[in-house]
């Protein structure tokens, strides 16, 4: 997989012990590619794979979440060897008035403490930086792994539903 090649400045949020938390840029799709490509990635996620390399670089060249409210989903990278695991951050759902933590990583990285990681410094920086009151996560209720996540950042259940015939939970974190 590709590193990005210095076309685009390389914005950094955060780091924790192991990962660094950055803006994405177009030279990460074929990373995004890959990561969207594997079926058990998307599995829980309701979203399509991208069709191509260049798919993935057009989302992320028109992915506006920055420069509209100063974060966003941002790239997850591994401090010892600056490898791409995925993403993960922030997102605000205009017609919700929502604010949420996401995180999607490659398999290879699973079980590995990195989204904990990584979903931990989200919130965080959403409460301290961006003066958010109150983030959701959502989770399909057969995805175990995502909900023991948000479980141990903080969240608390707060209900079940459905989306696209799917059983969902939802879970919340208030800032303190």
């Amino acid at each position: 997989m590709s590193t990005p090649n210095n076309n685009y400045t390389l914005k950094i949020i955060a780091e924790t012990e192991r990962l660094i938390l950055r803006e994405m840029t177009p030279d990460d799709a074929e990373s995004a590619y890959w990561l969207n490509l594997d079926p058990e990635c998307l599995q829980f996620t309701g979203d399509s794979p991208f069709t191509s390399i260049e798919e993935a670089r057009a989302f992320l060249i028109k992915y506006d979440h920055y420069n509209k409210y100063g974060f966003g989903r941002w790239a997850v990278i591994r401090k010892s060897d600056r490898e791409y695991l995925g993403w993960c951050g922030l997102k605000y759902t205009e017609d919700k008035n929502e604010f949420d933590v996401g995180y999607r990583l490659m398999k290879k990285f699973w079980n590995q403490g990195y989204a904990t990681e990584a979903a931990a410094k989200s919130v965080e920086l959403g409460f301290s930086k961006f003066g958010m009151n109150e983030i959701v996560g959502r989770a399909m209720k057969e995805n175990l792994a995502s909900i023991q996540v948000l479980k141990k950042i903080g969240m608390q259940y707060q209900y079940d539903f459905i989306l696209d015939n799917q059983l969902w939970e939802l879970y919340s974190a208030t800032k303190s």
